[in-house]
């Protein structure tokens, strides 16, 4: 795979993300998370982030919260100059999306991976039961 993606978010939600990813898709080397933790200031957040992209060539950041502290460090350093590709909003769709298009060759479209994959399954069933009488 060429393209890396890291996962941001406050506390461990990116980290257990990555796990339950995993679950389906299988282990996982090119993605990396950074958690905000609560004893942790905004530059503390941005100290372990720039750790992990030091490493890294081409990267995808998702966000867990479009204006917590961890979207609002990165979108400090895209203000800052740094080149870097932000999605806020992060869900288990768009992280197979990304592994998808990494295996397949296929462009990202973690936007509508993300919209497409929300529905309310109550009104779901009830087209589906209406469509078969």
């Amino acid at each position: 795979m060429g393209k890396n993606l890291v996962l941001v978010s406050h506390g461990l939600f990116c980290e257990e993300l990555k796990k339950s990813t995993e679950m389906i898709m299988g282990p996982q080397e090119n993605i990396y998370t950074v958690g905000l933790l609560p004893s942790e200031s905004a530059e503390d957040f941005r100290v372990k982030f720039e750790a992990v992209i030091a490493e890294l060539d081409e990267f995808v950041v998702l966000a867990d919260l479009m204006g917590g502290t961890p979207c609002n460090v990165v979108s400090r350093m895209i203000l800052e100059g740094q080149a870097i590709d932000l999605y806020a909003g992060m869900n288990m769709p768009m992280v197979i999306d990304f592994i998808n298009s990494e295996m397949i060759g296929t462009e990202l479209a973690l936007v509508e991976s993300a919209t497409n994959n929300i529905c309310h399954v109550n009104e779901r069933i009830n087209s589906d039961d209406d469509e078969d009488e």
